[in-house]
């Protein structure tokens, strides 16, 4: 029981676990429609992207959450611009914008003298968190979550099939650049948290994992949210023993836990009917 309990004993253990579950469920929910409409590498873009904005933003003394969130949304938007307006396939818009934005991120942080850690964007600083970590993140996931499980069939439709929702009198529109907000929103709030890296795989895996051992959406959504969660209290507690930093064991567990439900699926698949 104390292999258990003692990494939890330490405050900063207990916060460090707070703020995993706290971007985890908006996270996770996301992931599901993500992995559902094709916009996987949406979420690792705009992870990406978010660098310019957080150090312009350091450098004229603004918040970093706030250059986070317009670099998100200037990504998203010019790529959803681009992929409207020319015959390159969305995939590949979406890799040139997200890696021209990288790269200006990091060609305008080794030119200007700054404090700013760069591997805390990069990597996070989960065991470090301040009550403003708290705050901005707490809220960000709260709107998120509440938006994507109240209208969670609106956006099922429009990743199932935008033509019928149009039909069926929804705002296209609306939700498709909506879910693009909600993306950078959620990327904002786990800057702190697991970082721009590794935040890709909080808003992949989860679903990702859930598609596999699920076929209804209610059911694909709390899956994910679970598996999100119980691979965040796991990979802390083993970052503890391991000495290892927490964002990446937290990636680590759920590779595995994805690993694992494939095999389980391809067993089930050959299993005689």
């Amino acid at each position: 029981m104390t292999l258990l309990i003692e990494p939890f004993a330490y405050p900063f253990m207990v916060k460090a676990l707070a703020m995993a579950v706290i971007v985890a469920v908006p996270a996770a929910l996301l992931s599901c429609f993500l992995v559902l409409k094709g916009w996987a590498l949406m979420g690792d873009g705009i992870s990406h992207a978010v660098l310019p904005g957080i150090v312009l933003a350091h450098i004229a003394g603004l918040p970093l959450l706030l250059g986070a969130f317009a670099a998100g949304m200037f990504c998203a938007l010019a790529s959803g611009w681009l992929d409207a307006n020319s015959r390159i396939k969305p995939d590949t818009i979406l890799g040139i914008v997200m890696a021209g934005m990288f790269g200006l991120g990091i060609v305008i942080y080794t030119q200007v003298p700054t404090d700013l850690h760069l591997d805390h964007i990069l990597f996070g600083n989960i065991l470090g968190l301040g009550r403003d970590d708290f705050v901005s993140a707490g809220g960000i996931s709260a709107v998120v979550a509440a938006i994507l499980i109240l209208k969670g069939r609106d956006f099922a439709l429009l990743a199932f099939d935008p033509v019928q929702a149009r039909v069926a009198g929804l705002k296209v529109g609306w939700l498709h650049y909506g879910l693009l907000a909600m993306i950078s929103a959620t990327v904002v709030a786990m800057l702190s948290a697991v970082g721009i890296i590794l935040s890709v795989s909080l808003l992949i895996a989860p679903g990702a994992i859930a598609f596999l051992l699920t076929r209804r959406l209610p059911a694909m959504m709390l899956t994910a949210v679970l598996i999100a969660v119980a691979a965040s209290a796991i990979g802390i507690w083993a970052s503890f023993w391991l000495d290892s930093a927490p964002a990446p064991t937290i990636v680590v567990v759920l590779t595995i836990a994805f690993t694992l439900a494939f095999a389980a699926r391809q067993i089930l698949n050959r299993a005689p009917a």
